[in-house]
């Protein structure tokens, strides 16, 4: 059995699981998220995260129904003692009614400053 040398196989790897479709798809899912959101809901910053001096950006991705409320949200990056936190305050965010669902990414700075 011969080995791949990494580069190669990393090559490969990446060619057969990103193409540009899914690029496009992704881009065109956030452009779609045009709707303003008429409450803001700021997160609680998380106490033993406070105590530990953990700062950061938390993205939460939400899908927004018709009628402005949040249907679903799910955490895309950020740090874990933070996230929780930040899923809460999503989920509480109003925006303007529209025709139908739309999706996009939320972003929650926290800084225990």
């Amino acid at each position: 059995m011969s080995r791949i040398p990494t580069a190669a196989l990393l090559a490969v790897l990446m060619a057969g699981t990103i193409t540009p479709g899914v690029v496009k798809a992704q881009q065109a899912q956030n452009q779609d998220f045009i709707r303003r959101a008429k409450t803001k809901v700021e997160p609680t910053y998380p106490d033993l995260a406070r105590k530990m001096n953990i700062t950061g950006t938390v993205k939460v991705e939400v899908v927004v129904a018709p009628n402005g409320i949040v249907k679903d949200a799910r955490v895309v990056g950020g740090h874990p003692l933070l996230a929780q936190a930040a899923i809460e305050a999503a989920r509480k965010w109003r925006f303007e009614p529209a025709a139908g669902d739309s999706t996009g990414i939320i972003e929650f700075k926290f800084d225990p400053r």
